[in-house]
C-alpha cells in the first residue's frame, strides 16, 4: 500500500480580468499568507496542488478565457496531478448553478463577496488585522488601489451590478491606512479603481467624497504618484480637478469611459447625459488642467447604433483627439437591461467601425507623440524587455497605454525609480528616448 507524504500544500492563485479582479486576488493571497499557507500567483513552477481560479464573466470572450481555464485545470485534477480546484470571481458569482453542473470536477464555487467563505472552506482563519495589506502582483513600486465595491449605475449593457452588487464605499480612513502599508513596502503609485470612482462616499458619507479622499492620499508621505481611472461622467465631482491641478503628485490623468456621443445611444445605453452635457465636460476637464491626458472607452455596435450614431461618435473622436482611448465591440449579456433589445448590428460591422475607430486613433496617437519629441518628461520606469528599459510618464497607466523606451544601456536606470527622460523619438502608442543626467 503506498502512504502518500505529509509535503505542505502548494497554493496557485490564477487571476483573469480586470485590475479589480486582481486587486480581490491580492487580498486572497494576503490573507493565505497570513495563515502561513504556502501561495503564489500563477506560478510557472506547476508545482501546486491546489489551484484558484479568479474568474471574470465581463463579455463573451472574458467568460470563455474563464470557462476555457476552469476545464483546464479541471481535467488536470482527473489526471491527478492537482488535488483540489476552487473557482471565485465574477463568473462563479454569476453563473454558480450553472457551473456546479457543468463542471462538477470543481470542489467549489465562490462569488465576489464571499472571501470569509472561501478562506473557511480552506482551514484558514478570515484576519481582520491583515485589512488593507496584500500581496502585490504588480512590481512593487504601483499598486492598483480599489476605493470602492460594486456599482449603482443602470447601464444598458453592464453585467457588473449582477457580479459585483451595489456600490460599498471603504472609509478613507482605511485607504489611507492601506496607502501607507503599501508606501511601507516600496509603492510609489497608487492607481485608483472601483466600478465607478465618481460615486464614491455618496453610499458612506452621504455626499460625493472623491476630491477628499484623493487630497488625504496625496498626503501619504511617499506617495508619489496618484493615477484616477474608471471614472463616470454624469454627475462628475469637478472640485476633483482642483486637486488635480493643485497637487504635484496626483497625475494629470482621468480615465473616463463614455462609450457613445450621439443622444441616440446615450438614451439608449442609459447613462444619463446628453451630447451636449458630455462635449462641455470634456473642455472643462481641460480647460481646468490643460496638461491632462484623458482616456476613454467606447461600444462599437451596441442595439439600436445606426450608421450615422457611429458616423457622430467617429467625427467626435476626430474632433477630440483623445491622448487616450480604446473601443470594444458590443456583447449581448443575458439579463442585462440591453438584452431585451435585439442585437441587431451584424458581428462583422461591429467589428469594421471599431476597427475605423482606432485606426483614426492611431493617427491621433502618432501626432500627439510627434508634438513630445523633444520634450523631457518624468518617467517611472516598470520593466527591462528587449533591450530597453521601459517606463511611464504621469500621463500613462500601466498595461493599456503609451511607454516610453530607453536603450538598456543607460547605466542611470533603475527599476522602480523616476527618471528624467528627453524623448528623441516616436512611433503611434510609444515614445523613445534617453535619460538626462
Amino acid at each position: 500500500m503506498k502512504v502518500r507524504s505529509l509535503k505542505k500544500d502548494k497554493y496557485n492563485v490564477i487571476t483573469l480580468g480586470c485590475s479589480k479582479n486582481l486587486v480581490d486576488s491580492e487580498v486572497l493571497m494576503g490573507q493565505l499568507r497570513g495563515n502561513d499557507f504556502d501561495v503564489a500567483h500563477e506560478s510557472e513552477k506547476d508545482d501546486a496542488n491546489i489551484i484558484i481560479v479568479n474568474t471574470c464573466g465581463f463579455i463573451d470572450n472574458a467568460k470563455q478565457e474563464s470557462i476555457d481555464t476552469i476545464l483546464q485545470y479541471a481535467d488536470a485534477k482527473e489526471a491527478g496531478q492537482i488535488d483540489k480546484l476552487y473557482v471565485t470571481g465574477c463568473l462563479s458569482q454569476r453563473y454558480k448553478d450553472s457551473l456546479e453542473i457543468e463542471i462538477p470536477q470543481v470542489d467549489a464555487y465562490f462569488g465576489t463577496l464571499e472571501l470569509p467563505q472561501l478562506l473557511k472552506t480552506l482551514d484558514a482563519d478570515y484576519k481582520h488585522e491583515l485589512i488593507g495589506e496584500r500581496l502585490l502582483t504588480t512590481p512593487k513600486h504601483y499598486a492598483y488601489f480599489k476605493i470602492a465595491e460594486g456599482c449603482n449605475r443602470p447601464c444598458s449593457f453592464c453585467a457588473i451590478p449582477l457580479m459585483r452588487g451595489k456600490h460599498v464605499d471603504r472609509s478613507i480612513e482605511d485607504l489611507v491606512t492601506e496607502a501607507k502599508k503599501l508606501v511601507a513596502t516600496g509603492t510609489k503609485e497608487l492607481v485608483l479603481i472601483a466600478q465607478d470612482l465618481t460615486y464614491y462616499g455618496l453610499e458612506k458619507y452621504g455626499e460625493r467624497k472623491l476630491a477628499d479622499l484623493v487630497r488625504n492620499l496625496s498626503d501619504v508621505p511617499g506617495v508619489e504618484w496618484i493615477r484616477m481611472q474608471y471614472a463616470y461622467p454624469s454627475q462628475f465631482p469637478m472640485e476633483v480637478l482642483d486637486v488635480m491641478a493643485e497637487r504635484e503628485n496626483v497625475c494629470k490623468y482621468l480615465d473616463m469611459p463614455l462609450q457613445h456621443i450621439s443622444d441616440n445611444m446615450l438614451k439608449t445605453m442609459r447613462r444619463g447625459i446628453s451630447k451636449r452635457r458630455t462635449i462641455e465636460l470634456v473642455d472643462q476637464i481641460r480647460q481646468r488642467v490643460p496638461e491632462i491626458a484623458l482616456r476613454t472607452t467606447l461600444i462599437a455596435g451596441h442595439p439600436g447604433e445606426t450608421q450615422q450614431d457611429f458616423e457622430e461618435l467617429y467625427k467626435f473622436v476626430e474632433e477630440t483627439k483623445f491622448e487616450r482611448l480604446g473601443i470594444f465591440t458590443y456583447s449581448h449579456e443575458d439579463n442585462t437591461h440591453a438584452y431585451t433589445l435585439e442585437d441587431n448590428v451584424p458581428a462583422e460591422v461591429k467589428q469594421q467601425r471599431a476597427d475605423d475607430i482606432m485606426e483614426l486613433q492611431q493617427g491621433i496617437s502618432m501626432d500627439l507623440n510627434e508634438a513630445k519629441v523633444g520634450q523631457t518628461y518624468k518617467v517611472l520606469f516598470d520593466r527591462k524587455e528587449s533591450g530597453y528599459f521601459v517606463g511611464r510618464t504621469q500621463f500613462d497607466s500601466p498595461e493599456v497605454d503609451n511607454e516610453v523606451l530607453v536603450p538598456a544601456t543607460d547605466t542611470y536606470v533603475r527599476i522602480g525609480d523616476f527618471a528624467n527622460v528627453k524623448i528623441t523619438d516616436n512611433t503611434d502608442f510609444d515614445l523613445y528616448g534617453e535619460v538626462v543626467k
